[in-house]
């Protein structure tokens, strides 16, 4: 892996796939964007490529980082990859869904809530409301949402499932998730007791093949960029000859995952290794 040496992508000529993950990637812990990357990515949209965003968030949380990025994308991911929205001019707020995966998660939630005492759980449905019982943390789920009994949450059309138990160390909690061996899903365990579910073989990376795909852009003209575990198979996938760039404070596994790795967001990470590109 280079350390922010990334090759000169832009030489060939040719539109580029620039995909980004938003928390920790993008945006701090404390919600500011850097202006480096502000500047990158206005330089990048401005130059023709397709910049946009792939995330685990819900397009409702989604949609104003897009906004205040400027970025006028054709398509971007959210749910971890269960749904794509496409630019629609009629659309309410502009984009509309343009492909969306979906799956029940009753057994994993009575599998799960008998493992993990005192856990909460959400469910996303294809509109993008969360369903969610226990006590998340303040604003996890401002966008839109609504606490009902876990029984509510059972037996529903969901684009993911999230998991979060404040009782164990991440070590403890990724140790309960391998032991019971959660089938015919997708997760990823966060940076803390944090657990995305999707449906099974849904993750960043499909949709993104799905967007170059149907953008007719080559696999060497892909950039990525994130540094969670849930951002491990899209820069898998980017890694198949584009490029993959991993935050430089990454879990270990994420940044293995990478081709490319950048200083830290502190440092201004991604404004750094997009600076890269041309």
């Amino acid at each position: 892996m280079s350390a922010v040496n990334l090759p000169q992508q832009g030489a060939a000529g040719g539109q580029m796939l620039v995909a980004l993950d938003i928390d920790g990637t993008i945006l701090g812990i404390d919600g500011a964007i850097p202006d480096a990357t502000f500047e990158q990515v206005r330089r990048l949209q401005a130059a023709g490529h397709e910049v946009m965003l792939a995330t685990g968030r819900s397009w409702a949380d989604t949609r104003p980082i897009a906004e205040r990025l400027g970025l006028d994308s054709q398509f971007h991911v959210s749910a971890n990859g269960a749904m794509t929205l496409e630019r629609d001019a009629v659309a309410q707020g502009g984009y509309a869904t343009r492909w969306i995966e979906t799956f029940d998660p009753t057994e994993v939630l009575v599998s799960l809530r008998g493992a993990l005492e005192n856990a909460m759980f959400a469910v996303e449905d294809p509109q993008g409301v969360f369903k969610y019982s226990g006590h998340f943390p303040d604003g996890s789920f401002e966008a839109r949402g609504e606490e009902v009994p876990f029984e509510g949450l059972l037996n529903a059309e969901a684009t993911r499932l999230v998991v979060i138990s404040p009782d164990h160390s991440i070590e403890e909690f990724t140790a309960v998730i391998e032991r019971l061996g959660l089938h015919e899903v997708s997760y990823s365990v966060g940076w803390t007791a944090w657990l995305d579910i999707a449906p099974e073989g849904v993750n960043k990376g499909t949709a993104l093949e799905r967007v170059r795909r149907e953008l007719g852009i080559p696999m060497n003209r892909v950039v990525v960029a994130g540094d969670g575990r849930n951002d491990i198979e899209m820069l898998q996938w980017a890694s198949n000859g584009g490029t993959a760039i991993a935050m430089g404070d990454a879990p270990q596994e994420v940044i293995d995952a990478g081709t490319v790795l950048a200083p830290d967001f502190a440092h201004d990470g991604l404004g750094v290794a997009l600076s890269r590109l041309s």
